[in-house]
């Protein structure tokens, strides 16, 4: 009879479907498959894992996930999207060109804070002026916005990947040195320019990945992390998965919490339930007014608030 081996540790540092590839401490990795069908691994989760009977294949099964810090997903209507688990921060990455979305950077910023995770903004292609000019433009309340304390909130970082690529792998290592950072962007931001940068031969590891976990070439489904550095204490996560960001799993009433220009001046509402719409001694209302150049909010910031807290208060049956 053949007998299973004991448990072991290990870090999933890739996945595709129910394919998990496995990191033990010594480096080695090997296929795993999460035991039972509702049974779910993310990259970045710590598991314990046990190798199959000898004689029966090198692939291993994950056997349970060990408790998370965190972990950053989107929701819609129809199905949850998990990126990435035991971050210690996100970073966004958008560019001048092709124009980015601020609704969408809103979402993954919103789905952060909900998490408590650490995000980090950076706008890409300074190289190109006006566009530049006029995306750093747009991005002055992420700039400016403060926390309820007063602290300055996000990070926001200009790189230009493809014309200065030194300078801005040293910018980018004293944010990301000694965290796992899980990279988000839309098609046409640098995100592969900048993981390559960071990551000498990351697209032929991926590569060798995907085959791994038959996922034939490289494709947007599949989640890898790699390490920046041999003795492993810097990660990078990269995930598909930028485009449409569901928020289906935070209430209207957590939403402005999660938006911390919107909780600054929320601390000033005479109800405690106060939404923030239309209410009578409304601390954000009044912020509204005052405008963006005078410290207030800004109107687009608050009509994505409004939008937002019609599209989660609608039913979700």
């Amino acid at each position: 009879m053949n007998q299973r081996s004991s448990l072991q540790p290990g870090l999933v540092v890739a996945s595709h479907g129910r394919h998990c590839m496995v990191e033990s401490p010594d480096g080695t990795r090997r296929i795993c498959h999460p035991r039972g069908k509702k049974s779910q691994s993310v990259v970045g989760d710590q598991v314990l894992w046990q190798a199959a009977p000898t004689g029966q294949g090198d692939e291993g099964t994950i056997e349970k996930v060990q408790e998370r810090r965190n972990l950053f997903y989107r929701q819609d209507e129809i199905r949850t999207k998990s990126f990435a688990a035991n971050l210690d921060q996100v970073l966004i990455l958008i560019a001048a060109e092709p124009v980015f979305s601020e609704s969408q950077l809103a979402r993954a910023l919103i789905a952060a804070e909900a998490a408590h995770i650490q995000p980090l903004i950076a706008l890409n292609k300074t190289d190109l002026v006006e566009p530049f000019a006029r995306a750093w433009e747009r991005l002055l309340p992420y700039r400016r916005m403060a926390d309820t304390s007063g602290q300055h909130h996000y990070g926001v970082l200009a790189l230009s990947l493809t014309a200065s690529g030194e300078v801005d792998r040293d910018l980018l290592m004293q944010h990301l040195r000694g965290k796992t950072t899980l990279v988000l962007g839309p098609s046409g931001s640098g995100k592969s320019t900048l993981i390559n940068l960071l990551v000498p031969g990351a697209t032929v590891l991926t590569g060798e990945i995907s085959q791994a976990l038959n996922s034939g070439k490289h494709t947007t489904t599949s989640t890898a992390l790699y390490w920046v550095d041999a003795e492993r204490t810097t990660a990078l996560i990269d995930s598909p998965g930028f485009q449409e960001f569901g928020l289906q799993h935070i209430a209207p009433t957590q939403l402005a919490g999660c938006m911390p220009d919107i909780a600054a001046h929320a601390t000033a509402c005479k109800f405690y339930n106060c939404t923030h719409l239309h209410e009578p001694g409304c601390g954000v209302l009044q912020a509204l007014e005052q405008g963006q150049s005078t410290h207030g909010l800004s109107a687009h910031r608050h009509k994505i608030y409004r939008d937002l807290f019609a599209e989660l208060g609608q039913t979700r049956y």
